[in-house]
């Protein structure tokens, strides 16, 4: 009944604004004036690291920028996934836990198939990654193998996500306090401004709070509430017109209540409802601290980044479920990286000329990182849990580990452009890396021998691309690209016997699109196929002997294809319309192996058959001193399944999310709800052995919310 509903809605919208997208004209000017040219907004992006037009660029890149994360309200990385298709985010109601997939590629936080880059900074552990937005300019997801120039873990794509630049020309700010459902509490605040001729600072702070979805039918408390702390600092210095300098500093500080997992089957006969004895939680802290500088020169550009992120999680948890006191988990995680990139490309308006015909736009760099990562994982049983012998509680170790991991990276890529119709793309990247890994686990008091495993392994790589383009008209450009993407091997921190490493995972990717533009600049169209052929495919699995435990395996091979729509219009300068869609079929090879099983032509899991989304806002001037407006859209995800086996998954469901409000000057005031139609739905579930009934435990995803805003912006 929901999806009927929503299907209903999303085309009485589309056709609603039909007509008013096919007559609108330009407001008339006063006499004597040219009436204003109604266009969409030029959408610059860093998808392949200088700043470039996207609509110039051979990939698929959806980007949401300033003014869309306001009117939507979005405040993390996940929510702004609904506009870009064949995109889909497994998290659970801790945000420490959020996993991207692209077109049917995902894996582990540890080992991520898309990496996430804040301020050109790799997230090398996706804990780091979803975090709430402060001073946030633009996200773009970018879909494809990026490893040609972003190396490691971006065989999939990733998620670039970029901050607003402080002011150097004057004072601006913003005020908001929403507050809503669920006892939703939230002020985020930022400012910016000049503190010299060629000095800006820039401040962004927030505090978010809410009550939990999910009630503990056994102590009648909420388990999953929420709340953060969150705030960014930056300095910006420009010692000469063609040098600068930004120094940002970031942090979270995030404490979230338990997860609340329950039995899949419970859990679609009564959502939102737990029975546990014990309740626990989910802390997180972040800091990071980024320094970039660039260099214009006439002829060459020098950029550099560099990238220090430390953060830190403990989770307490009833690992059981059940109301029986049974098992627990106290698991502590600490990750230190360093990244250092130097780049030096050809200037933004100086390419190299070969010719009278032809130019060469290039760029090249080196990267360095290192990373040390600790975890020590607590089981503890109680008596008689483990053995009928064992008459006293018993703590698990697994693991107590330490990872150390540096590498090293080298790239490049150059276009060359013919009579301004003919681009020719190619670059690789060269990768080595060393990890170290020492991984026990062991038993308190000591019932069994303890495990141990030290070992050093290295990987190396080679990642070519290559991208054809030819634009038909200034508007108008068609490109075809092939791609080889590469992801890291590394060690388990804890794993069935003969699975404590992994090898390296790589893809190779054909993609094929269309890019365009109509009416004069107010409609964008672009489109795309690809097909995507894996070899030694990672997969995150559940280990079914340590519950909450999971581990990487190389299954086998893998293909993916499938294509993806993305419309935007403005046919009034008070009318904005979008829509996009992806298809993707993802199965494993012939003779993949999983768990002991054959999985062979099976879904690969968490990868939805399709993505849909469809929206508009509207806006209205109420005098010349307020304006009216009004959003709405709705997006739709096709089936999936969760695990490998393709034993359980979700149907088909669809999300709806509305806004409204005035804004004048300089306040403005809203009402919205999302998830208008109360679908119920389940993103992640994975199998959990004896102690769920039905063999999996799963989350539901977030109920219908619903509140108002307030603020000022001057």
């Amino acid at each position: 009944m929901t999806r009927t509903l929503t299907g209903i809605l999303s085309v009485a919208l589309v056709t609603a604004l039909s007509p008013l997208a096919a007559s609108a004209q330009a407001p008339a000017a006063p006499a004597g004036q040219t009436p204003a040219r109604i266009t969409l907004p030029t959408v610059v992006v860093t998808a392949q690291k200088e700043p470039a037009d996207r609509q110039t660029l051979p990939l698929s890149v959806t980007a949401v920028a300033t003014e869309a994360l306001a009117n939507a309200g979005i405040g993390m990385a996940s929510d702004a996934a609904l506009y870009a298709p064949n995109t889909y985010f497994q998290e659970l109601t801790a945000r420490k836990i959020s996993n991207p997939r692209f077109r049917g590629i995902g894996s582990s936080p540890a080992n991520p198939g898309i990496t996430t880059f804040i301020d050109g900074v790799p997230q090398l552990n996706a804990n780091s990654s979803n975090v709430e937005f402060a001073g946030v300019d633009q996200v773009e997801f970018v879909r494809g193998p990026q490893s040609a120039l972003f190396g490691r873990n971006t065989l999939g794509g990733l998620i670039n996500i970029t901050s607003r630049r402080p002011s150097l020309s004057e004072w601006t700010g913003t005020l908001a306090v929403p507050v809503g459902s669920a006892s939703s509490r939230e002020v985020r605040a930022a400012v910016s401004g000049p503190l010299a001729e060629r000095v800006a600072v820039g401040f962004a702070l927030g505090r978010s709070t809410r009550d939990g979805f999910t009630v503990n039918d056994t102590t009648r408390r909420t388990l999953d509430d929420r709340s953060a702390t969150f705030g960014k600092a930056q300095l910006l210095w420009t010692p000469a017109a063609n040098w600068e300098a930004r120094a940002i500093v970031s942090g979270e500080r995030a404490r979230d209540g338990d997860y609340a997992l329950n039995d899949l089957g419970a859990l679609r006969r009564n959502p939102f409802h737990v029975a546990r004895d014990f309740e626990g939680y989910t802390n997180r802290d972040v800091v990071s601290t980024t320094v970039l500088t660039r260099r214009e020169g006439s002829r060459v550009a020098l950029a550099t980044t560099t990238g220090v992120v430390r953060w830190t999680t403990r989770d307490l948890t009833d690992l059981d479920y059940t109301p029986l006191p049974l098992l627990t988990r106290d698991n502590r995680e600490e990750d230190a990286q360093f990244t250092q990139e130097v780049r030096i490309a050809s200037a933004a308006n100086a390419p190299t000329r070969l010719g009278d015909a032809a130019v060469l736009r290039w760029q090249s760099g080196v990267f360095f990182f290192t990373q040390n990562y600790e975890q020590d994982a607590v089981n503890h049983f109680s008596p008689y849990v483990l053995s009928p012998t064992l008459a006293f509680p018993v703590s698990q170790h697994s693991p107590q580990s330490a990872l150390d991991d540096k590498g090293v990276g080298a790239f490049g890529q150059g276009t060359i452009t013919v009579r301004q119709r003919l681009d020719l793309t190619l670059g690789a990247r060269v990768d080595y890396e060393s990890k170290d890994g020492k991984l026990d686990t062991f038993y308190a008091p000591a019932i069994a021998p303890p495990m141990r495993v030290d070992v050093t392994k290295t990987f190396s790589n080679i990642s070519p691309q290559a991208a054809l383009a030819y634009r038909f008209a200034p508007e108008r450009m068609a490109y075809a690209s092939v791609g080889r993407g590469f992801k890291a091997g590394g060690f388990n921190p804890a794993s069935p016997a003969g699975k404590e490493s992994y090898a390296e995972e790589r893809t190779w990717n054909l993609e094929g699109g269309v890019k365009t533009s109509w009416a004069g600049g107010r409609v964008s169209a672009n489109a795309a196929l690809f097909y995507i052929d894996w070899s030694d495919l990672q997969l995150n699995l559940p280990n079914l002997a340590v519950p909450g435990q999971f581990y990487i395996a190389n299954v086998g091979a893998a293909r993916s294809g499938g294509a993806e729509v993305e419309l935007n219009a403005r046919p009034h300068a008070a009318v904005d319309l979008f829509a996009s869609a992806g298809l993707t079929h993802a199965r494993f090879g012939a003779g993949s192996i999983s768990s002991g099983r054959d999985v062979s032509d099976n879904r690969l899991p968490g990868t939805p058959d399709y993505t849909a989304s469809v929206g508009a806002q509207l806006a209205r001037a109420l005098g010349a001193a307020a304006t009216l407006y009004g959003r709405a859209e709705a997006v739709f995800y096709g089936a999936f399944k969760y695990d490998d086996a393709n034993i359980v998954g979700q149907d088909a469901y669809a999300l709806s999310n509305f806004r409204g409000g005035v804004r004048g000057k300089y306040v403005f005031g809203e009402a919205w709800v999302k998830n208008a139609f109360d679908t119920r739905y389940v993103p992640i579930a994975f199998a959990y052995g004896s102690l769920a009934p039905s063999g999996y435990i799963g989350e539901m995803g977030r109920p219908r919310t619903f509140g108002v805003s307030g603020g000022i912006t001057f």
